[in-house]
């Protein structure tokens, strides 16, 4: 199946989002579980609100996958990365 992933990007200290971030590094895989050469569909949406960032994904079967988010954000010098791991049923 499908699912979406909203992930909430904010700045330290004080937790204002972050808007117009640039994700140009987007992985779904099942490193989690030992298998990364498993990887599946990923599509980057539109951000419901300021400072969330939606992703669709399509898991191909049940496990725990890593979602792997690399991103420019205004007034930051290194790529900003980060990772969800969620569990498919």
């Amino acid at each position: 199946g499908e699912a979406v992933i909203d992930v909430r990007l904010t700045k330290n200290p004080g937790g204002t989002p972050v808007e117009n971030a640039v994700f140009f590094e987007i992985r779904f895989d099942m490193s989690p579980d030992s298998m990364s050469e498993m990887s599946a569909q990923v599509a980057h949406q539109d951000s419901p609100v300021p400072g969330v960032y939606r992703f669709a994904v399509k898991p191909t079967m049940a496990g725990r996958w890593e979602l792997k988010l690399g991103a420019k954000v205004q007034g930051e010098a290194e790529t900003v990365r980060g990772s969800v791991v969620v569990t498919a049923r």
